[in-house]
């Protein structure tokens, strides 16, 4: 169970506990699934000790926390609400409430005037021991505060060697700290993974709830009412509450399929997509991808570039 995007640790503890309390007969979860994994997102800010304790009590088992950076100032620039003393707060918080499986948050690729320091960022992470991180690049998306500043010359797009860069060297401090990269942007200490995020990237069904939700049956995708009022409205009507849904084509699920599987560490079977084109062995040849016990993985370098290596297998074998 996930509660998130949003932000749910804005909702009061017990709103939380009775969320949790009506859902969960509402499931009958295989043996081989429990304990069950009950993730919350949180703002730093949102994380004081009587509500890290109530979390716990109702059933939360891991917090991911947004923390994005260490550097106030970037923090600043991104508008956020928090500090980096209150992400470190917020830590403490947690695991004295008894929930050791923390997530933290950071981005990657900033504008190079922020002058932001990477490794100091990636040494505060490590030093407070969280059991898992996600990395996620800075995008540009449109019609969004950072798209306009680019536009007026407020602030310069990210570059891509420094993307490339710091990509990179996060997997050489992570790794040796003893984090496994277990996809592309996900590292975790052993026995901590994701399951909600595994489960993604190997097709599992979902169930989403709420607006703008997304669900997934394998060969469908469904999304829920975007809109608060009009969700809440279609609700208490007895109407469905999903805007539209898609059905994925035979090929586009086999691509889909190998473009997840190449995210991961277990990489891709060789069996699931035959043959090679010469710009594959090119790669294999730069040491962006290689092959081990029947599938095909990425390096770090690879990961880099995988959309060219998965168009790779598109033109030539899908």
């Amino acid at each position: 169970m996930y509660l998130g995007g949003g932000t749910p640790s804005l909702l009061p503890p017990e709103a939380i506990a009775a969320l949790l309390r009506e859902l969960r007969p509402l499931f009958r979860v295989p043996r081989s699934d429990f304990p069950v994994e009950v993730t919350l997102e949180a703002n730093p800010e949102d994380v004081r000790p009587d509500a890290a304790k109530a979390w716990r009590a109702a059933g939360v088992s891991r917090v991911s926390l947004g923390a994005q950076s260490f550097d106030d100032n970037v923090l600043q620039w991104m508008h956020r609400s928090h500090d980096a003393a209150q992400t470190k707060r917020a830590v403490h918080a947690l695991r004295a409430a008894g929930i050791e499986n923390i997530s933290l948050d950071l981005i990657f690729g900033l504008p190079a005037e922020l002058q932001r320091n990477w490794e100091k960022d990636l040494e505060t992470l490590c030093s407070l021991l969280p059991a898992h991180c996600s990395l996620y690049g800075l995008t540009v998306e449109p019609r969004t505060p950072l798209d306009r500043w680019i536009s007026r010359g407020a602030t310069q797009a990210p570059d891509d060697e420094r993307y490339a860069a710091e990509y990179l060297a996060a997997h050489k401090r992570l790794t040796a700290e003893g984090f496994e990269f277990y996809e592309v942007s996900n590292a975790a200490r052993a026995g901590y993974r994701s399951r909600h995020n595994s489960a993604y990237w190997s097709g599992k069904p979902y169930v989403g709830l709420g607006p703008a939700a997304h669900s997934f049956d394998g060969k469908t995708r469904r999304w829920n009412l975007r809109a608060w009022e009009a969700y809440r409205k279609a609700i208490a009507e007895g109407r469905s509450a999903v805007e539209s849904e898609e059905t994925l084509t035979e090929a586009q699920r086999e691509l889909e399929g190998l473009y997840l599987a190449l995210r991961t560490k277990e990489g891709l079977n060789t069996h699931a997509v035959p043959g090679r084109s010469t710009q594959l062995h090119a790669f294999e040849a730069a040491g962006w991808i290689y092959e081990e016990n029947g599938s095909v993985k990425c390096r770090p370098e690879g990961w880099l570039r995988l959309d060219s290596i998965v168009n790779s297998y598109d033109r030539t074998t899908v």
